[in-house]
């Protein structure tokens, strides 16, 4: 809960939600086989005679929901704790972005597209607070109602939701959308949206979903589903406009901003509707306070770092730490028209670095992976590119309650214990962790270690080169992106580490398209990449790290896990009844990723780092999630 890029690879990670499939009767079997969408049950009582607090078939109707225990602002909240509600309105905020667009609408695989469009433009059923683990508010509804074991859910629109277009936001919008992204979505929409077994309208401004069995997430899943106009697209569609390929079509939607202007794979300004219907709301007070947000793409970051020196945008969150440490002293903050901030987070560490491919041969083998992972040199790496401002990764959840620690607790050792004999030798007490080198000697040592493991896998030198049974020699391809040339750097120091073990790496560095082409159908040896990992998983784990991404092109399962426990460890994260189970299922799943070694992890960051334009404001506190875009103001 993955403003954005980042930010909005944070939410389409993990919220375009899961529906439906149907059977209420023999007959409703047959129609849910046989047509497009859900089978609908015929009006239910009137939503106008159920109010909060009163039930409906046993669940009570309320204003917010949480995951686990209750929202922590009562129904009386007037803002969120991370927004200003006295902020300035006005102004505009010029953005930067990296790469190219083609596309509009990023809820489809096709192209690439232009991810602020979500934050922007189209929202929710509910909103999301990023100051708690996974907690939704009232936005198009007013109201949820989901009984204790959450085997359905309903909401209640509320009566003033508006498209930008003035038309009222409808049950058949909800519909409608549901069932396009269930079935021309991304691999999470269809993968969330298929849970369903029918959709029932209650009245004229509640729907409600029935699930094939009960799960404690789909009811917040499904409250973060998008609404699109079915009105919109229909219109769009008879002037040749498919969803599945929208390009530069321009979403109607009904957040608080339109598109305004687009500039193909430049530029897209998006300017504050004068007329957004929910300005006046609780969760929207002191948020999306400028008037035209310009957001400009740029070939590479050191572009953008160029563009942002020279004023031709207004903040830059820095993700180098050389940089960062180093080359803040030009005219511009000396001067004082720029400043720099830090927010602290409080999300788990996440995991960045190198990713195996265990889809190719010469990865499948743990062995060869550990060994591998024992060449590169964090600590140095640290030093020479990173400033010493990075914090050692110890886990996908690490410095965090979710993170494992050794040894597995009982309740952990009780999950991972019918899977035993896929893990490793000493999972349950001793689980891999990323190697810390104290010295080169120590690395050394490593390095022999290395050598050993892979003479186990069958690899060993000869003729100069590390080679397998057959006399192939061990090479492989770093996959890197052309504007993240930072990425380069690192890969090629870890190329040369690899000599020592007579592997051969070499680095590729494609554009953009290219990168997302291979990306998405896992054509690379190792590449580089970042999960960004919330404080509440859920099912966006299975499109992280299901087995059916091993197959299945477009999902985040880069490396190509196919693990029972992996897979069992996601079950019971969805099954928890109380934070208590449900963290204890996150450390054990936590500690099966790691013991796999995936990946190679870098470092991470404990705080965002905001280089901004001086006239630019930004509350306090930060959200447990860092840094928020939709919260700044400008000042005059």
């Amino acid at each position: 809960m993955r403003l954005f890029p980042e930010v909005i690879h944070i939410l389409c990670r993990r919220r375009f939600t899961n529906f439906f499939v149907g059977m209420a009767a023999v007959f409703g079997c047959f129609l849910w086989t046989n047509a497009s969408g859900p089978v609908l049950a015929q009006e239910s009582e009137s939503p106008e005679s159920l109010s909060a607090g009163e039930a409906l078939d046993g669940a009570a109707w309320r204003p917010a929901i949480a995951m686990h225990g209750d929202p922590a602002l009562g129904a009386d909240f007037r803002h969120l704790p991370y927004a200003d509600p006295k902020a300035r309105g006005g102004g505009a905020l010029k953005l930067g972005a990296t790469g190219k667009f083609d596309n509009l609408n990023p809820f489809t695989l096709g192209g690439t597209p232009v991810w602020f469009v979500r934050d922007l433009v189209v929202e929710s059923l509910m909103a999301r607070s990023m100051d708690e683990p996974f907690t939704l508010y009232g936005l198009l509804a007013e109201e949820i109602a989901t009984p204790p074991d959450r085997s359905f859910v309903a909401f209640k629109l509320r009566k003033e939701a508006r498209f930008s277009d003035g038309t009222p936001v409808t049950i058949d919008d909800v519909i409608w959308s549901m069932e396009t992204l269930r079935d021309q979505g991304r691999p999470n929409h269809r993968g969330y949206y298929s849970q369903i077994s029918k959709v029932e309208r209650i009245g004229d401004r509640a729907v409600k979903f029935h699930f094939k069995k009960a799960d404690r997430e789909l009811p917040l899943l499904i409250g973060f589903m998008p609404v699109l106009s079915k009105k919109a697209w229909r219109a769009a569609a008879k002037d040749g406009v498919a969803f599945k390929d929208s390009g530069f079509y321009k979403l109607v939607g009904t957040g608080p901003y339109r598109i305004a202007k687009v500039e193909p794979a430049r530029r897209v300004v998006f300017e504050r509707n004068p007329d957004y219907w929910g300005a006046a709301l609780p969760v929207n007070a002191g948020r999306y306070n400028l008037d035209r947000i310009d957001y400009r793409y740029f070939r590479d970051n050191t572009a953008r770092w160029e563009a942002f020196k020279a004023g031709d945008i207004d903040l830059y969150q820095e993700t180098d730490p050389l940089r960062w440490k180093t080359l803040y002293d030009f005219p511009a903050m000396r001067e004082g028209r720029l400043k720099r901030e830090t927010a602290p987070i409080g999300r788990p560490s996440g995991m960045e670095g190198f990713v195996f491919n265990t889809r190719r041969a010469k990865f499948a083998d743990r062995r060869v992976r550990e060994a591998i992972a024992l060449a590169f040199n964090y600590e140095w790496v640290n030093r020479s590119y990173f400033g010493g401002l990075m914090l050692p990764v110890k886990s996908y959840f690490g410095d965090s309650d979710l993170g494992f620690s050794n040894p597995a607790s009982p309740e952990e050792r009780a999950l991972l214990g019918p899977y035993l004999a896929e893990l490793p030798k000493g999972v349950l007490t001793d689980a891999w962790r990323p190697r810390a080198y104290r010295d080169v000697a120590d690395h050394r040592r490593a390095l022999v270690r290395a050598r050993d493991l892979l003479a186990q896998a069958g690899w060993r030198m000869r003729d100069g080169a590390l080679r397998n049974a057959q006399g192939d020699p061990f090479r492989f391809e770093i996959l890197t992106e052309v504007k993240k040339r930072e990425h380069e750097r690192i890969a090629r120091s870890f190329a040369e580490n690899l000599e020592w073990l007579g592997v051969t790496a070499s680095v590729r560095l494609v554009d953009g398209a290219q990168h997302t082409v291979r990306k998405r159908n896992y054509d690379y040896d190792m590449m580089i990449y970042r999960w960004g990992l919330s404080l509440s998983p859920g099912q966006e784990q299975r499109f992280y790290f299901g087995s059916s991404g091993r197959k299945e092109p477009g999902t985040r399962n880069y490396m190509g896990v196919a693990s029972e426990a992996v897979d069992a460890m996601i079950d019971a994260i969805l099954e928890a009844k109380d934070r208590e189970s449900f963290e204890t299922a996150v450390r054990a799943h936590d500690r099966v990723l790691s013991a796999g070694v995936y990946v190679i992890p870098w470092g991470w960051r404990n705080q965002d780092w905001l280089a901004m334009d001086a006239a630019l404001q930004l509350p306090k506190p930060t959200p447990i999630y860092g840094f928020r875009p939709e919260v700044l103001w400008r000042r005059d």
